[in-house]
């Protein structure tokens, strides 16, 4: 085997080459030990790579063909780690690879080692561009995902334009949060950020269409010599006329950008009225506030629950408590007693002492038995706070947060019907982060979790406390 026909071999973890390669089930490879690592330091089994989180963490077994290709490549050519070349370009044979390349190792002709890119109408398989000079020479080929991925980014040029447009009608998201921060500010100086904030939207939307438009035409051109293939007998020859066939396409993950939906103009409207009554009148903020106390019957058994039911902590050991279909049984989660199904509510949490915690609201249909991942599609929309200065929105993709000051006291506030969820730091009056153009349906629940002790660094509870 030459060195040269080795696109990489390489774990994206440790950047060596593989020893005892795995798959995950999003399809990405990696060695063994370095995987089952990664997931022992987190509470999430998450790919390394494309960050995609699994339910349960998977059971992994070894991908004895892609082990035998490792071997067989550091058999022939002697090189052990880190050593992966490069023959995308000829003039580029002695860069090194560093990075993986997304889903080339799943996808390896074990004849030819090329990534099997074309599919074979006639023999009904996956094959290589080798291939079809070779064994599947005159038999009718395409590349299967090409159309697929220029419908995508056409679909995604048009989700972005109809985000334009939804932010001209109901306004910025950023004219929310700069109204949540100082309502003394004047109206000239809101708008011109507003202003601002809105000319940087539209041109990194251009940015994106601009290069979607730049995807599909090479996709367009890659589909054109590809139907040239599959219409000659010379293919060998026509391989050499347009070599870029043989190279994998590498793209970006389109699935991973989303184009967030703005807060409609009435949600800023009605809390703006709600923080002017606020500086006339106790009222304004207290017709929000809502009186919390935690539910026994939800919560997890090693959980201790003050009389009042207005304080949570860790007790490290279960307790013989009954089990029922509300209680979860694995992760340290209780919920609230009230629920809401419409309007708006508000309340506040203390945290000072703690050094990790996750706060939120839940839908009542949550699962409540083994693993959870915290995710809005699985009817969680909650931040957390890990090893005392590390915190984050958990997305559907994690959204790391930059805060200048450690809250003492986070308030969460949610309109039902407008499907937006915030966290503000209480005493600076600070916005940390918002769930926007959420779907609820169902009741939501006030969700707590102080997270593990910590050999007594976390023993702290989460306190409930009354909105003053």
């Amino acid at each position: 085997m030459k060195q040269s026909d080795i696109f990489e071999l390489q774990c994206s973890v440790c950047l060596d080459v593989f020893t005892n390669p795995v798959t995950t089930p999003c399809g990405h490879n990696f060695c063994k030990s370095c995987l089952n690592q990664c997931w022992d330091k987190s509470e999430d089994c998450s790919c390394p790579f494309c960050k995609e989180t699994f339910s349960k963490r998977p059971d992994l077994k070894i991908n004895t063909a892609l082990r035998q290709v490792v071997q067989h490549f550091k058999e022939k050519s002697g090189v052990t780690t880190s050593e992966v070349l490069c023959d995308i370009f000829p003039r580029l044979k002695k860069h090194k690879l560093i990075n993986a390349v997304e889903n080339l190792e799943d996808y390896i002709c074990e004849q030819h080692e090329r990534p099997l890119e074309l599919f074979c109408r006639d023999d009904q398989t996956f094959v290589c561009p080798i291939c079809t000079v070779t064994d599947h020479k005159n038999h009718n080929t395409i590349q299967t995902d090409v159309q697929q991925m220029i419908q995508d980014r056409m679909k995604k040029i048009q989700d972005i334009k109809h985000s334009g447009e939804l932010r001209k009608k109901a306004g910025s998201i950023e004219l929310f949060t700069a109204l949540m921060l100082s309502i003394e500010k004047c109206q000239a100086e809101l708008l011109e950020k507003m202003e601002e904030k809105q000319k940087a939207a539209e041109e990194q939307e251009e940015e994106l269409i601009e290069e979607l438009q730049q995807e599909i035409t090479e996709l367009k051109r890659r589909d054109s010599e590809l139907e040239q293939l599959s219409h000659t007998e010379d293919h060998l020859q026509l391989i050499q006329s347009y070599p870029s066939i043989c190279r994998p396409f590498n793209t970006k993950q389109w699935t991973d950008i989303s184009v967030n939906t703005p807060v409609s103009l009435n949600t800023i409207r009605a809390f703006i009225n709600s923080l002017h009554s606020l500086n006339t009148s106790k009222s304004g903020i207290l017709s929000l506030a809502v009186d919390v106390t935690l539910d026994p019957d939800t919560a997890q058994p090693e959980l201790i629950l003050s009389d009042d039911g207005k304080q949570v902590s860790n007790g490290d050991i279960k307790r013989d408590v009954p089990d029922n279909l509300k209680r979860f049984d694995h992760c340290i989660f209780v919920l609230g007693k009230e629920g809401f199904s419409s309007g708006r509510f508000y309340f506040e949490v203390q945290v000072m002492k703690k050094t990790a915690w996750n706060l939120g609201v839940a839908r009542e249909s949550v699962i409540r038995k083994g693993r959870i991942t915290l995710r809005p599609q699985n009817g969680y929309w909650a931040i957390w706070l890990r090893n005392g200065n590390e915190y984050k929105a958990l997305e559907n993709s994690m959204s790391v947060l930059s805060l200048r000051v450690k809250p003492q006291n986070v308030g969460v506030f949610v309109d039902y019907e407008e499907g937006l969820v915030s966290f503000y730091d209480v005493e600076t009056r600070s916005h940390i982060y918002s769930f926007t153009g959420q779907t609820f349906n169902g009741t939501l629940y006030p969700y707590f979790c102080p997270a593990l002790n910590k050999d007594g660094k976390n023993s702290d509870p989460l306190i409930i406390s009354p909105v003053n």
